[in-house]
């Protein structure tokens, strides 16, 4: 492949690369090897770019898969690669540049035909393109006892595991964390679960399972680093005649990998850059929720997953508990860094959402952070910006919210922590806020933007479920807020007037008529349990803390009109006791204050009449505790996710829609 090529559509015809698909074996000692991976090749990152290379390559690697049963010459590269990637540590130990460069080239072309090769073939079928070995003049046969297949993966773990990230082998790491998730691409093609198969056993029971807690907390480092890829002038630039690809985008070859230079996943050269500036963070955190999400098996479990649901912090000196294999230490307060630095992504979101629902030794140490501000104001501008999220990344920051909504001195510190100059908050200028009440604002907004738009019941439920958890906690509530919660009554109440009156119509109309009814009564009952859960918050909060939150009680006051058509409706009327004694309460003591009373004396009238209200005069009613529960068969809904990520943001990789059976294409 060592001849000089300046276009992307010249690769069919290279001759070195019409040699190695050909017809003719081609012997391990032969030269040609040495030429065929000495080419300087600025890789593509950009999906653009990946599909013009993958429209090339597809033809070669279908002629490649009928004449290698024949001449072994797959099998003849990946022992190439191999023999390569022995001497890799050493390599970087002694800055060999030139081995280094060589084994990614090997690495590269096996990665781009096994693409194809899956894409085409089945498991077996690919595990024999691997078994076949160059032999003598028209035999045609498979190798003895070596398992290829198992020695490719099993080195492609030890060299993501042991090869240090430095700017000489950014690329190879990148190019084997990238081949191990095409690997696995094999899900795409399948609309049902794959529970088993050659690779999920040599991945999950063979020689990689030693390297198990090494793997995860290797991809973990590299989201943590955030490396970006280094700059050409870092990269050793051979003196070879030409290159490959001679600036695929750019028209010149600025250096051997500058590859990452021309930018990230699905866009054009330049911009793709901005937005995914970090190829080797983002390919590892891929590939740590693809082997995190691969399901038990029969009789064994995950052990990826055992590994991220026990790792500890490097400063926890006890001993692991006997019954964790794969547990390891990391630094945790550089992983909480990264994770609220990345929120960005539907990728680090998700790495988080398993982190607090799976390991309870992150879970705790987030939630004794003084500055879970960092945190919490990337996951309410996900939910802020609910319009340009995919449904998955709006759900899956709500579930954060919600299980960290189940610790009561969360509960209580986010109301301490004082916020100011809201940027990205439009509906008001908020100068000063309570995290707390920020969040109460986000959590509505989001329940009436779906009730406008969306009516997903889910979406509702997890909402009202960390209101709810929040509410007995609900202290010095912003005056926005307060309205924000009146206000979100007024429009569940207006919307259950609606409903009643079409079913209502809608009844005197078809009386004698037989014809089915639109199902008002259950969009009545859905919007009655809504009611109810609100007026439970409402009064959590008065029965828990009404001192503490004046704006409420003046809010409440102010449309207390609203509340009358409930007090006598049989799903309310227990509830409505405790607002009604609050409303006739300060209602009373506003009048004994006399007519005409400004805002600050109202406020005045209310805070001390806090002070009097004896708390027995309010009935006691069970605590508000909602758990998050993940559902059965979670896999059904995170393995199709994972591959939607890997699908719309794994770098340099393209595949095309047609034929994706795993998940729709709107789906991601």
């Amino acid at each position: 492949m060592g001849a000089s090529t300046s276009q992307v559509s010249d690769l069919s015809d290279n001759p070195n690369l019409k040699a190695l698909v050909g017809t003719e074996s081609i012997s391990m000692n032969d030269p040609f090897w040495n030429q065929l991976i000495s080419f300087t090749f600025i890789s593509p990152t950009s999906s653009g770019d990946s599909k013009l290379l993958e429209e090339v390559v597809i033809p070669l690697a279908k002629t490649f898969i009928e004449n290698n049963p024949r001449t072994g010459n797959f099998g003849a590269l990946v022992r190439i690669f191999l023999g390569r990637t022995k001497e890799l540590k050493i390599s970087t130990e002694c800055q060999d540049q030139l081995f280094i460069w060589q084994a990614h080239n090997a690495l590269f072309m096996i990665r781009c035909l096994l693409k194809v090769f899956i894409r085409e073939m089945s498991e077996e079928e690919l595990h024999q393109q691997f078994s076949y070995q160059e032999r003598a003049p028209g035999y045609c046969g498979e190798a003895g006892n070596e398992d290829l297949l198992e020695e490719l993966l099993s080195n492609l773990v030890h060299l993501i595991v042991e090869v240090p990230l430095l700017d000489i082998t950014y690329s190879i790491l990148f190019e084997a964390v990238t081949t191990l998730l095409v690997f696995f691409s094999y899900q795409l093609f399948h609309k049902d679960i794959l529970r088993d198969g050659l690779i999920y056993q040599h991945i999950m029971k063979g020689r990689c399972l030693c390297l198990t807690s090494r793997l995860v907390k290797t991809l973990l480092y590299n989201f943590i680093r955030q490396e970006k890829c280094p700059p050409a002038t870092h990269i050793f630039e051979p003196k070879a005649e030409g290159g490959l690809l001679y600036g695929l985008a750019s028209g010149v070859a600025s250096g051997l990998w500058s590859v990452f230079t021309l930018g990230g996943v699905g866009g054009r050269a330049g911009t793709d850059q901005e937005h995914n500036p970090l190829p080797l963070s983002n390919q590892s955190l891929l590939l740590l929720l693809v082997l995190a999400n691969l399901t038990d098996g029969p009789d064994w479990p995950n052990p990826y997953r055992q590994a991220i649901t026990c790792f500890r912090n490097t400063q926890d000196t006890s001993s692991p508990p006997a019954e964790q294999p794969h547990t390891f230490q990391i630094n945790f307060n550089s992983l909480y860094t990264a994770l609220c630095e990345q929120q960005r992504s539907d990728q680090a979101t998700l790495l988080l959402y398993t982190l607090l629902h799976q390991n309870a030794n992150m879970r705790t140490y987030m939630l004794s952070r003084t500055d879970m501000d960092n945190l919490v104001m990337p996951i309410l501008e996900i939910l802020y910006h609910v319009e340009e999220r995919n449904s998955h990344h709006v759900y899956m920051a709500l579930i954060i919210l919600l299980i960290l909504t189940e610790d009561d001195a969360f509960n209580r510190s986010i109301h301490e922590v004082v916020l100011k100059n809201i940027t990205w908050y439009s509906e008001r200028s908020l100068t000063e806020i309570s995290l707390g009440s920020l969040l109460i604002l986000v959590v509505i907004r989001t329940i009436q933007f779906n009730m406008t738009r969306t009516r997903d019941k889910y979406l509702h439920t997890n909402c009202l479920a960390a209101l709810a958890n929040m509410s007995a906690q609900f202290r010095c509530l912003h005056q926005y807020a307060a309205q924000r919660i009146i206000s979100l009554f007024a429009l569940l109440s207006k919307k259950h007037n609606k409903v009643l009156e079409q079913a209502t119509q809608s009844l005197r109309g078809r009386q004698g008529d037989n014809t089915a009814l639109p199902d008002y009564a259950q969009d009545l009952n859905v919007i009655e349990e809504v009611i109810r859960m609100m007026l439970e918050i409402i009064n959590s909060c008065l029965c828990n803390s009404l001192h503490h939150n004046p704006n409420l009680v003046y809010a409440l006051l102010y449309k207390r009109e609203l509340f009358e058509q409930f007090r006598t409706h049989p799903s309310f009327q227990d509830i409505m006791q405790n607002l009604d004694t609050v409303i006739g309460f300060f209602s009373q003591r506003l009048e004994q204050a006399g007519s005409d009373l400004s805002v600050e004396r109202v406020q005045e009238v209310i805070m001390k009449g806090a002070q009097a209200l004896p708390k027995d005069r309010l009935k006691k009613f069970p605590e508000l505790k909602f758990k998050y529960v993940e559902e059965d068969q979670p896999e059904d809904f995170f393995i199709p996710y994972v591959w939607s990520l890997v699908f719309n943001s794994g770098v340099g990789l393209y595949w095309n829609p047609q034929g994706i059976e795993l998940f729709s294409m709107d789906s991601g």
